[in-house]
């Protein structure tokens, strides 16, 4: 009899310690940032981290949405002087280092170029000649930026920060840290395309994979060039295929991403960027600059910084092509 009950305890003990330790499967979509966000993860503790989720996407946005008249940045481009957050100064001290690793074409400053394009929230009604975007362009560069003490020092009287192009991947980079802190090691982030990625996909005991679309200008057909699988990285894609804006007096298209040089919003021959970074802030905002350089200036970047990325870009005679660094054509499934 003994026996029996000990067997059965044995019996019970073990479904319990089976239950405990099962990883369940947390899934949440939304709308974030001005944009859509996707969180998977695996856990353990059965534990819904939803509402933290939101915490997180409030308290980026009030720091850094210039879609807010209240935040930080936008109180900041008013001309407010006020303290800096800490979310705030790590989006700044990454976009100076990548300002000066892309020789520039990474810039957030040219938020007032944003605006005259259409593209970003305040409206400028600035007719878009070569002469007027001169005259603007004396207002871009981030080197007239700086912090000191605890505030945003700068040099021009008139500017406009806009993090945009770094604000998604920072935000992926905060709610996967914030997953590791909790002990979850199998999950991937995903906030307007921009990914984190850690472990493997549980329910189908594989890597993480993600597609990589094909540059097709029409807004319905999706179709899929590359699959890449991620473990412990980031990637974020760039392109204008989808982002353009037709002036109604003119008809002519301008694209999303701005050459900070020229302060054209024109397209290069690079069609997509594609970056492999340990942190989404660092590929998303690469990604941005590779696009408006032009593919060769954009292979010289890569192989000088050591980044990793896959180009897809017009060669000659008008051929797509696609240029993938060395160190992720493993990590690349063509399809």
């Amino acid at each position: 009899m003994m026996k029996k009950i000990s067997t059965f305890l044995f019996l019970v003990l073990s479904l319990f310690f089976y239950s405990c330790d099962k990883q369940q499967k947390f899934e949440f979509k939304g709308n974030a940032l001005g944009t859509t966000y996707s969180v998977n993860y695996y856990s353990t503790q059965h534990k819904n981290f939803k509402s933290d989720f939101d915490s997180i996407f409030n308290v980026i946005n009030a720091s850094m949405s210039t879609y807010l008249k209240d935040s930080r940045i936008s109180r900041l481009n008013d001309g407010a002087k006020l303290p800096l957050d800490e979310h705030f100064k790590n989006v700044f001290s990454t976009s100076k280092e990548i300002y000066k690793a892309t020789e520039g074409y990474f810039d957030p400053s040219i938020g007032i170029l944003v605006n005259a394009y259409g593209f970003g929230p305040v409206e400028t009604n600035m007719q878009l000649t070569q002469k007027n975007i001169d005259s603007v362009l004396q207002y871009v560069g981030l080197e007239k930026f700086e912090l000191k003490q605890n505030k945003l020092i700068k040099s021009p009287e008139h500017f406009f920060l806009d993090f945009n192009a770094i604000a998604k991947g920072y935000t992926v980079d905060v709610l996967a840290e914030y997953l590791e802190g909790k002990g979850i090691s199998d999950y991937f982030v995903e906030l307007g395309g921009e990914i984190v990625a850690s472990g493997i996909n549980v329910s189908q005991q594989q890597p993480w994979k993600f597609g990589i679309e094909k540059p097709i200008d029409e807004n319905n057909n999706r179709e899929l060039s590359y699959a890449i699988t991620l473990n412990k990285k980031a990637l974020a894609t760039s392109g204008n295929y989808r982002k353009f804006r037709i002036d109604s007096l003119t008809g002519k298209k301008f694209v999303h991403t701005i050459n900070s040089k020229t302060g054209l919003a024109e397209k290069s021959n690079v069609l997509s960027a594609s970056v492999l970074a340990e942190d989404c802030m660092t590929a998303d905002a690469y990604a941005t600059a590779l696009m408006a350089m032009g593919f060769d200036k954009a292979k010289s970047i890569l192989e000088k910084q050591g980044i990793s990325a896959l180009l897809i870009y017009v060669g000659a005679n008008n051929v797509i092509k696609s240029y993938i660094t060395p160190d992720i054509e493993e990590l690349i499934i063509e399809l």
